[in-house]
């Protein structure tokens, strides 16, 4: 039975609020059960698409188990086609009905797109150079807009602003995704996860 978006936000907010509060049930995850129950297939009830870091384990930050989360990581949870595609195979095969779009403080990535755009160095890789071009259009409206701010103010406002970008890039960037959205149920919201706290806040995009 499918999950609708709405139930599947509840799902997460309530993980995340366990696992903030060190109430999270790792055991779950690697339960031997579970993973037998999960090799004839998966039902994943949301999408997430995250940011590589290792400090951002996506299915103990919202305390799900194997086969609960279909997950999508890149350094900037960037959205390139690779992640268009991937978002679209999980909701036309598995139904689900939640997409996010999880950034976090202190993101590494875009931190390196505000350094490239205040004093371009012009030394990173072409793929490296790839993700930061596709994190700079959001960021740059940040930093033009924010002159007098300091680096970790700027830093913060410039996350959230990637965040937001990948998110619209993603509901608009597939005519798949569009009409689901559109005609099907499927939402997309945009979530930041706070390294300090734990917590995860999540935001409309519409």
């Amino acid at each position: 039975m499918m999950t609708t978006a709405n139930k599947a936000l509840i799902r997460l907010r309530a993980g995340n609020e366990r696992f903030a509060a060190g109430k999270g049930g790792l055991s779950a995850l690697l339960n031997h059960i579970q993973r037998d129950k999960s090799v004839g297939g998966q039902q994943p009830f949301a999408v997430i698409l995250g940011c590589s870091d290792s400090r951002v384990p996506v299915e103990g930050v919202f305390d799900q188990a194997l086969g609960d989360l279909f997950v999508i990581r890149v350094a900037g949870n960037i959205v390139a086609p690779s992640q268009i595609g991937s978002v679209e195979f999980a909701a036309d095969r598995y139904g689900t009905r939640l997409v996010v779009v999880l950034g976090h403080t202190k993101c590494g990535a875009v931190e390196a797109t505000v350094s490239e755009l205040q004093r371009p160095s012009g030394e990173a890789s072409p793929n490296l150079q790839s993700i930061v071009s596709r994190i700079s259009p959001a960021v740059a409206e940040v930093v033009k807009q924010n002159p007098h701010d300091d680096a970790e103010q700027l830093l913060a406002k410039a996350v959230r602003a990637n965040i937001m970008r990948s998110a619209i890039d993603l509901r608009h960037g597939s005519a798949i995704i569009e009409n689901l959205a559109q005609n099907d149920g499927l939402r997309i919201v945009g979530a930041e996860y706070s390294l300090e706290t734990g917590l995860v806040e999540f935001f409309d995009i519409d």
